[in-house]
Order: structure tokens, then sequence, then C-alpha cells
């Protein structure tokens, strides 16, 4: 393995007049924007003396990460050669929504067409061959502009990337722009948050309270432009069905416990790549960048410099044989000592529907409805219903305090013997019938609640521990 970085063929005028020298103010202050046809890219790029004139690595961010969430990490990755962080339409910062020529509505401007736009502003730039990082959302967009310009690839990072989307995952999509359109703001904040970072394993991963109440104060503020902008991307996922797979080099990497973009789904997509490396960052979910920063960037610099992966801390390697193995699914499902439990409807106090609880996990539950017909009708009301558990009391004992990130919703041990007593409630996505038994996902819009739940099902009084290794 070749352990040269490739260099460009561009004269020093086209660096100098291209790169800004990098320090961390400067994200706030040396934006550039040009405009191709009537669309908005906004920009900034970056060099060192000493690797200015190696491929530069273009950075795609998720849907509203601006340039300063980049801010620890340009620097280690100048290492590897220049830096360039866009932002295309209606992505990160860029508020565009309509094209200023056409009138054409950034709504309907799909992945493809963002990567094609992408291209000609390289071609705007001078520069023919790049590096490509594209995490959550910008995985989407580097993979198609990497099967499409093959060419142009040097070497491309993905973090949090599936080729396909499964029928849970759309139905967290689709629930967060309910939320959206309702305007129950508090909760949409509350279930982005919960979608993405991986509450079940908080004391793994150790994500900041700090981060995550920034992180969702963020989104429950957002003002018209951000609401707009979050359903345009939405809806951008929402209408791939699938991902295409690239020749360049590729590195695919998740975290450890990504409950967005399964592990699995990462694996699979990397195996459709000829030439891929495959590695979970440990003890993080989908926003490693965030809660491993010194792993995840060293694993990138590696990468992009054509240094071995093998040694790295925090880091574990998969080879093709490994992925094929891996499991599909990351959280053990349980069973309850006391499984029955009823369901009611949030726009229906007349609905009471008796269930048993056939097993479950924080991310959903599998239910008996007693009959298929019972079955099949819980399917039409697939956002409606809620989950009622009464846990026994003995259940109660010393309860947590809610999370740190959370900390006005103190739950004592009045105020849980409360809830338990008159159940816990967690409001469902049903997705799944089999028989007379239905797979649903819990909503999960309330920190309070899902840290509830957690703990509960921490607890032997309640949980039949170790029924099998089986995962949901």
């Amino acid at each position: 393995m070749s352990t040269q970085p490739r260099q460009l063929d561009i004269d020093h005028a086209t660096v100098t007049s291209l790169y800004a020298p990098y320090t961390r103010d400067a994200l706030r202050d040396d934006l550039c924007q040009t405009w191709i046809d009537g669309w908005q890219i906004d920009y900034v790029a970056y060099a060192s003396p000493e690797t200015a004139h190696r491929v530069p690595v273009v950075i795609l961010g998720g849907a509203f990460q601006t340039f300063n969430s980049y801010r620890y990490c340009v620097e280690p990755l100048l290492t590897s050669g220049p830096v360039i962080l866009v932002d295309l339409p209606a992505l990160g910062s860029n508020i565009q929504i309509v094209n200023t020529v056409t009138g054409q509505r950034c709504f309907d401007l799909d992945l493809e067409d963002i990567a094609i736009l992408m291209a000609r502003w390289l071609d705007q730039l001078g520069l023919t061959v790049i590096s490509l990082m594209g995490m959550s959302l910008g995985s989407v967009i580097a993979a198609n502009f990497a099967s499409r310009y093959p060419q142009r690839m040097h070497r491309l990072v993905l973090m949090g990337v599936m080729g396909q989307s499964r029928p849970s995952w759309r139905m967290l999509l689709l629930e967060s722009l309910a939320l959206l359109r309702e305007e129950r703001m508090d909760e949409f904040g509350q279930a982005v948050i919960l979608y993405l970072v991986n509450h079940a394993r908080l004391d793994e991963t150790r994500m900041s309270p700090t981060a995550k109440r920034l992180f969702f104060q963020q989104m429950a503020d957002f003002g018209e432009n951000e609401r707009l902008r979050y359903d345009i991307n939405a809806n951008r996922l929402l209408r791939i069905r699938q991902v295409p797979s690239p020749a360049c080099p590729v590195l695919v990497a998740t975290g450890q416990y990504d409950s967005f973009t399964l592990p699995f789904e990462n694996a699979q997509f990397a195996l459709s790549c000829p030439d891929m490396q495959f590695a979970l960052v440990c003890n993080a979910d989908h926003v490693p960048q965030l809660q491993r920063r010194k792993e995840t960037l060293q694993l990138f610099v590696s990468f992009l410099r054509d240094e071995p992966l093998e040694q790295l801390e925090g880091i574990r390697l998969y080879d093709r044989a490994d992925l094929q193995q891996m499991e599909r699914r990351g959280e053990k499902r349980q069973q309850l000592r006391q499984s029955a439990a009823r369901l009611t409807h949030r726009l229906d106090d007349q609905i009471q529907i008796p269930v048993t609880v056939v097993n479950i996990n924080y991310f959903g539950v599998l239910l008996d409805a007693g009959s298929e017909e019972q079955a099949a009708r819980l399917l039409t009301m697939p956002r409606d219903l809620s989950l009622h558990l009464t846990p026994p009391l003995a259940a109660v004992g010393d309860t947590p305090i809610a999370d740190a990130a959370d900390k006005s919703e103190v739950v004592n041990k009045t105020e849980a013997a409360d809830v338990i007593t008159g159940s816990l409630v967690v409001e469902l996505l049903i997705f799944e019938q089999a028989g007379q038994q239905v797979r649903a996902l819990f909503k999960h819009g309330s920190f309070s609640t899902a840290e509830r739940l957690i703990w509960l099902l921490r607890q032997p009084e309640w949980v039949v521990p170790d029924q099998d290794s089986s995962t949901a």
C-alpha cells in the first residue's frame, strides 16, 4: 500500500487564490458564495503550505450541520491535503428554497441533481480530482457523486450510509415530518435527537449533555426556513430507493451503536463496493465525530493519506467475510414478567385494546393482538396508538434522575410510583403484521419517557433476564 498522497497538477497561483490559511475563527468569517444558473453554493476552502498541492477533501455534512460544526475537524484533516466545506442548496446553513433564475423549488432537486450541481461547482473552482467525505445525509450525496463521476474521485469516506431504506426507518422520518407540520416543536426536537442518538447506549457513547441540549434547542427553535429545509431534505431521502455503489477506494465507517443507519446496513453497502474498507468506531452511535472525535478523525486522516488502519485506537476493522456474518440488529429483545398491556388511541378515548407483549427493547415491541383480525385493525392506526405498560411497584427502586440534558424533568421515587401505578405510556409506530402479531417502533418524542423506559428495562423485577440472544 502506498503511503504517498496523490498530488494535483496545479500552479501556485491557483492554490493561493482558492485556499485561505485556517484558523478556528475563520469558519465564521471566510464564507465564499457562488451561483450556478440561479443555484446558491456556499463554501470555505483551506490549505496549509505543507499539503496544499495534494488532492483536496470536500466535506458534505448532515442536513443541518454548519461549517462551525467542523471547527475541531479541519486542522487534523489539513495534514492529508486541502479541506473544502460546502453547503449545497437547502443543506447546512444554505437557506435557498427556490432557484433565483428559474423559480424551480429545492424540493424538486433530488440528490442526483445535487451531485450534478456539485460537479459544475468543482469545474468553476478548477478542481478535476477530489477526495470526498460524506456524513449522514451527506453520505448519500457523496455516494451519488462518486458513482456518477468516477474519473474525478481519489478517495471516498462515507459515515452512516445505507444502500436501501428499511420500512421502519422511513416511518421515523415520516413521523418527524408529521410532528413538524402539526407544529409540535418540543416533541419534534426531542424526537429527532432520540432517533439520531442511541439513548440506550449513552453509558457507552458518553454523549455530551451540552451537545445534546444544543442539538435539541436547534431543532425545537426551527423557524419557517429551517422547517422548509427539513421538509426538503427528509423528502429527498424518502424518494431514494437505491444508493449507487462507487468504484473508487471507499471507507465505510459507522458507530458501533448506530441505531439510525444500522451497522448492518452500512456493512451491506460496503459489501456492494469493489474497493472498500469497513470500520466501526467503538462506543459511538450515528455521530462518532461528536462522541469519539480523536479516534474518528485519525481514521479519516489515515485513510485519506492511504496509511494502514489496522492499529488505530478505538477502531474495529472488518473484512468481507466478517461483514457477511454481521448481526442484522443491535439490541437484545427482552420478555416481561407481566406481559399483559393495553393500547389507547390519541384521538379517541373509547378505544381500549388489550394486547400481550411478546418481547420488547428500547426501540420497539412485538405485540400479540389475540387474533389476525385485531392485528389487522391495529395496522390501520399506525401512528395513533400508545402502549400502556404496568411494571410491578417492586421495580420502582431508586428511580434515576432524568438525563442531564433534561434536568427539568427530574423523576423522584414518588413521581415514579405515580407513573408506574398509572402505567408507563409510550407512543407507537406500527409497521408490520405477521398473523396475530404486530411489530411497532416506539416514537420516543419525550426525553423523560425514554429515560424511564431505559431504566425500567434494566430492572429484574420487571424483565425476565437472559432469555435469549435475539436482537431487535
